[in-house]
């Protein structure tokens, strides 16, 4: 992944996310609104399961995809804001799964094969990685918890402000934030840069199974 698809790449999130917000607050109940909303995971759904398992995943998921799209077209698809919370909820859990498998055992965790795919692994920094590891499985835990939480208890204004803006803002922060703050407290690790760590992540293995 080169910088300047990168930088496309976060600026096209910013605008999606800033869309995302204006939709959901003036036309969260359009069906057209709710494709592009959930239209996203959707295709990313399709990729997955296309990969994980072949053909047949691949055309059973675009199926719901399909029959789902037709409900909401004709307005049977339900409350259309608890779909976008189990989209934030979903996404997040699944996040945290993923993370916290890697834990599992021996298996090396999910940031330290992140950072494997830069440069080796000394004992320590796997150490830290793997406590990174358990930091990012926290976070998307702890998302889970406030996405159902604000949606219980306060507007739903409030609610797509936390999954549009604040989610992708704090994702960025604790990013960047562990980035920097890990060359103060392991000033001997080798120095990587932001564009490499997000390589490994965009290169990593769907898989936790595959890392040993």
């Amino acid at each position: 992944m080169s910088r300047w698809r990168l930088a496309l790449l976060l600026a096209a999130g910013v605008a999606y996310a800033g869309l995302s917000h204006w939709m959901m607050l003036f036309h969260a109940q359009a069906p057209w609104a709710v494709m592009v909303l959930l239209g996203p995971l959707w295709l990313s759904a399709l990729g997955l399961a296309g990969s994980r398992f072949g053909a047949w995943g691949l055309s059973v998921v675009a199926l719901v995809g399909i029959v789902g799209m037709v409900l909401v077209w004709q307005g049977e698809a339900g409350d259309t804001n608890r779909l976008y919370v189990l989209q934030h909820v979903g996404i997040n859990a699944l996040l945290c799964g993923w993370f916290g498998a890697s834990l599992r055992g021996d298996r090396l965790s999910l940031v330290s094969e992140f950072a494997q795919r830069v440069h080796p692994l000394s004992p320590a920094m796997r150490v830290y990685t793997t406590g990174v590891t358990r930091v990012w499985t926290v976070y998307f835990a702890a998302m889970v918890l406030a996405s159902i939480a604000v949606y219980a208890l306060l507007p739903f204004a409030a609610w797509s402000l936390l999954a549009n803006l604040l989610t992708p803002l704090s994702v960025a922060l604790l990013f960047i934030g562990e980035h920097l703050v890990r060359y103060r407290l392991h000033p001997e690790f080798e120095r990587t840069r932001l564009v490499d760590a997000v390589r490994a992540f965009y290169n990593a293995p769907i898989d936790p199974a595959t890392r040993r």
